[in-house]
């Protein structure tokens, strides 16, 4: 079992070989291609073969972490699979608003499934960017933990604002710079071209709607990266398990779409759930960049990190049905009077 030294060196330790490293990106790209072979021909996804690839995705990194506890032992096992609940929960949020930009494109249920695929892409490159920027900052001083741990805070109370709101359930198409700088540049097709993104109109090069879905998408992706990996950095130092958790999180995201879409709209404290979860890690690295240097502040294990970002969600999707059950019998009671 490799030394893992502590991340206040001047080099960070991984557990992952090249070997590793390759093995890994190589299913990685196995895997999207798949995903580009399925999607190559649009269809309307149905709920049984959405079911069905999530679970295969679940399955995936199940086995993953079992893996590193047999290679690895329990301790890099655990903090695996802390940071893809912490990642997954994340993602479910990336849901709802590919959700709400799929509507507000008015992207074609065939079609769907494709600008998924491209956020998805989109996502673990600048993933990964970010990693690699975030092991950067690590190598260089302590103070990373405190920066990552102050990006978070301020992200949940952010977050925790808009939840109360309802600013997080409002996407406005017209306010993206990147959407209208690309309009003014290019012009763009009235209709949908199937799955193309560029087309040939009155002898010039056009692009179609659905290529503004897929860049509103790509600059939302940036949005959620900012906030990801540091949340992530705060459950493991190693790069790998970073960039394992963030792959994991974000490869079942197209099929898991098509089966949370309506139960989505009902998750209704979420963003709550999820500014608490941002909140506490946050909280998490600034103990530990403190206790670097006062050895008396305490640490958050990564079990007891686990126990409580588990209980925050199932506290929020407990609260979110009983909230959606209790509008329906007011609604009910309302129309009977």
């Amino acid at each position: 079992m490799p030394v893992r030294t502590s991340p206040l060196a001047a080099d960070l330790e991984t557990i992952a070989s090249p070997g590793l490293w390759t093995i890994t990106i190589g299913a990685l790209l196995v895997l999207l291609a798949l995903d580009f072979a399925i999607t190559h021909r649009p269809h309307e996804v149905r709920m049984r073969e959405a079911v069905g690839w999530s679970i295969f995705y679940l399955a995936l990194p199940l086995a993953f972490g079992v893996y590193l506890w047999a290679a690895h032992g329990s301790g890099v096992s655990v903090e695996f699979f802390t940071g893809y609940v912490v990642e997954k929960s994340l993602s479910v949020d990336n849901l709802f608003v590919f959700m709400l930009l799929l509507a507000a494109f008015a992207v074609p249920p065939a079609l769907a499934q494709r600008v998924l695929l491209y956020g998805i892409v989109g996502a673990l490159v600048l993933r990964a960017i970010f990693i690699a920027l975030g092991a950067a900052a690590l190598k260089s001083g302590t103070w990373a933990f405190l920066l990552f741990g102050a990006v978070l805070i301020v992200t949940a109370v952010k977050v925790f604002r808009d939840a109360l709101t309802g600013h997080e359930q409002q996407v406005d198409i017209s306010s993206m710079r990147t959407v209208r700088l690309i309009r003014r540049f290019m012009p763009v097709t009235d209709d949908y071209r199937g799955s193309r993104l560029l087309v040939r109109e009155g002898g010039r090069r056009a692009l179609t709607p659905l290529a503004l879905a897929v860049v509103a998408v790509f600059a939302t992706d940036i949005v959620f990266a900012v906030d990801s990996v540091p949340a992530v950095y705060g459950v493991t130092e190693d790069p790998f398990l970073v960039f394992a958790t963030n792959a994991f999180a974000l490869l079942g995201l197209r099929a898991l779409y098509f089966v949370l879409r309506g139960a989505l709209a009902k998750l209704r404290h979420l963003n709550h759930g999820l500014a608490v979860i941002l909140a506490f890690i946050g909280v998490k690295l600034v103990l530990h960049w403190a206790h670097g240097i006062w050895t008396w502040v305490p640490q958050i294990p990564t079990l007891a990190s686990l126990a409580v970002i588990i209980a925050v969600l199932v506290t929020v999707t407990l609260t979110s049905l009983h909230a959606g059950r209790k509008d329906a019998t007011s609604s009910t009671d309302t129309q009977a009077t």
